[in-house]
């Protein structure tokens, strides 16, 4: 099956390189696109020196639109499975082949690569937070999603559609939990990942706080009026 890494990134300079090199390494088999969202620094440079598949955004247009650019290349270029993957390094790209595989055996609509299929969330205010938007999905959908903060998702054709052509739907929790309600069928896989190594998060502790709050009352509201 044709699958596509979208590769999203702002400002990472310092980790596309590895980043990309790891992945053609490892999943050979996967195509990849870096998505350039308007970076200030020399991440477009450092594409365009060693030749990688770029598409370049002239400004920072953020995730939900740089990762919808994405999905609108990976349906023009006719892939069966899109799949988002962090340009910062957190992602491992050896979990490809099972979540490509966990989808053909169930037939989900997305595959999430989920750090707590049998693993246990640690205590952490982060984790914290992450527990509250799995009880809200399940409350909300009857859909018991471990790991909901996790940007390892692999989405199918049908999916690939509708994020090319559906202007809010962005690469977040509220979607995921707005497609179950609407009959997408979600599962998950049991992945590990790596902590940033270079480059800043865009998640501050007070943004993270405010990215928790944010998702919770989309869930809970703002996402029975799509």
């Amino acid at each position: 099956m044709k699958t596509l890494a979208i590769i999203p990134a702002y400002n990472e300079e310092e980790s596309i390189v590895a980043t990309v090199e790891e992945l053609k390494a490892v999943a050979a088999a996967v195509d990849y696109v870096v998505v350039n969202d308007g970076s200030r620094d020399a991440t477009l440079a450092r594409c365009r020196e060693k030749g990688y598949n770029v598409l370049n955004l002239p400004v920072n247009v953020g995730l939900t639109a740089g990762f919808q650019a994405g999905m609108k290349y990976a349906l023009e270029h006719g892939y069966d499975y899109a799949v988002q993957f962090d340009a910062d390094g957190q992602h491992r790209p050896e979990y490809l082949e099972a979540l490509v595989a966990e989808a053909e055996r169930s037939g989900a609509d997305i595959v999430i690569g989920s750090r707590f299929v049998t693993e246990k969330k640690p205590v952490s205010a982060r984790m914290t937070g992450s527990a509250l938007i799995s009880g809200i999905v399940k409350a909300t959908t009857g859909k018991k999603i471990n790991d909901p903060t996790s940007g390892m998702r692999l989405y199918n054709r049908a999916m690939i559609e509708r994020y090319a052509y559906e202007s809010d739907f962005g690469p977040e929790p509220d979607t995921v939990a707005y497609l179950v309600r609407q009959g997408a069928k979600v599962s998950e896989v049991q992945v590990s990942m790596r902590e940033r190594e270079a480059g800043e998060s865009y998640l501050s502790f007070s943004k993270s706080i405010s990215y928790m709050a944010r998702t919770c009352l989309s869930i809970l509201f703002l996402q029975w009026f799509r």
